[in-house]
């Protein structure tokens, strides 16, 4: 049995399609789905049970067995404009120890969602050597309370006997409920839908025009099949990181969401918020060395065909995977 908490979520419940694909249905789905539209991503897939996660997390504390072989932490808020340190501090951090801790004691697979968000600035890298990590600035409290959880399984030793991983910019369907933190694929597509054109920030570092920030985007269903990499390799654990490996600018991005419509290029650049400015990433480029080193054997997704695939696969008809 695999546990995917965070399973009715953006990447979690593409977690779910990817080993239904594999024939598999013995999943157990640990969520909270609240007042959200995320229950929408469980309809068309097969799972054992739901349950939400405050009474998992009780059963993980009773210390009952509970015949579960892998758990798959992608559970988060994932929100880069949270100001609830508390909150965080208890949802990402308190809790991701609690299910390690009972992984790493009952022999269970554990695999979790750090962040790219972890790194900052970029001004050490972006380079997934645990050895780094102490050293890491976060620019936000959803970054740090990654990144705490991160440094803490490497001070107490466990890092070795668990996966954790670095997400860069995923991409791609069943995101449709993430509000503002939805990518800028989905913005971008609204957008021009409904004015034929997008706006981008502009630039107030003088090293990068407008719209010539850069970021690594990847497209969710390669970052679910590296994620699902780590099921099967059960010898291989550490942080990694999860992205392309090739930084794009925000105008490729945009552009291929233009040409996937058959419209015509329309961007305006807009002044950057200050609450922004000194939290805004003008650079990010995953470093997957360490993942292919690991044996992952699959080509990564170029950004045009990914925005191509989602567009007109999702975007146009509102589908979710498994439709």
């Amino acid at each position: 049995m695999i546990v995917i908490t965070g399973g009715a979520g953006f990447i979690g419940s593409a977690i779910a399609w990817r080993v239904n694909n594999q024939g598999k249905d013995d999943i157990i789905i640990v969520d909270e789905l609240g007042h959200t539209e995320k229950w929408k991503n469980l309809v068309t897939l097969n799972y054992q049970d739901f349950i939400n996660k405050d009474e998992f997390i009780k059963q993980i504390e009773s210390g009952v067995k509970l015949g579960i072989e892998a758990i798959i932490h992608m559970g988060a808020n994932s929100s880069t404009t949270e100001k609830d340190a508390d909150y965080l501090i208890n949802n990402n951090y308190e809790y991701t120890k609690k299910l390690a801790k009972y992984c790493v004691e009952n022999n269970i697979r554990f695999i979790y969602a750090s962040s790219a968000a972890t790194y900052g600035d970029g001004s050490l890298g972006f380079n997934d050597e645990e050895k780094i990590c102490q050293s890491l600035r976060p620019l936000n409290m959803y970054g740090y309370s990654k990144n705490l959880f991160d440094v803490w399984a490497i001070k107490y030793g466990i890092i070795d006997k668990i996966v954790g991983l670095k997400y860069f910019n995923v991409f791609g369907p069943n995101e449709y409920h993430k509000s503002d933190m939805r990518s800028v694929v989905h913005k971008a597509f609204e957008q021009i839908k409904s004015t034929g054109k997008v706006e981008l920030f502009k630039s107030r570092n003088p090293n990068y025009k407008d719209g010539e920030q850069k970021r690594d985007f990847i497209y969710v269903k390669d970052a679910v099949d590296m994620t699902l990499f780590f099921l099967e390799k059960k010898n291989k654990n550490g942080i990694y990181n999860i992205g392309s490996g090739k930084a794009r600018t925000w105008n490729d991005l945009v552009t291929a969401i233009f040409k996937a419509l058959n419209k015509p290029v329309k961007i305006e650049y807009i002044e950057l918020p200050e609450y922004l400015v000194e939290k805004y990433q003008y650079f990010t480029e995953a470093r997957i060395d360490k993942i292919k080193k690991a044996g992952y054997p699959h080509p990564i997704t170029s950004l045009e065909d990914g925005v191509t695939d989602y567009v007109k696969s999702f975007l146009l008809s509102g589908k979710h995977l498994g439709e």
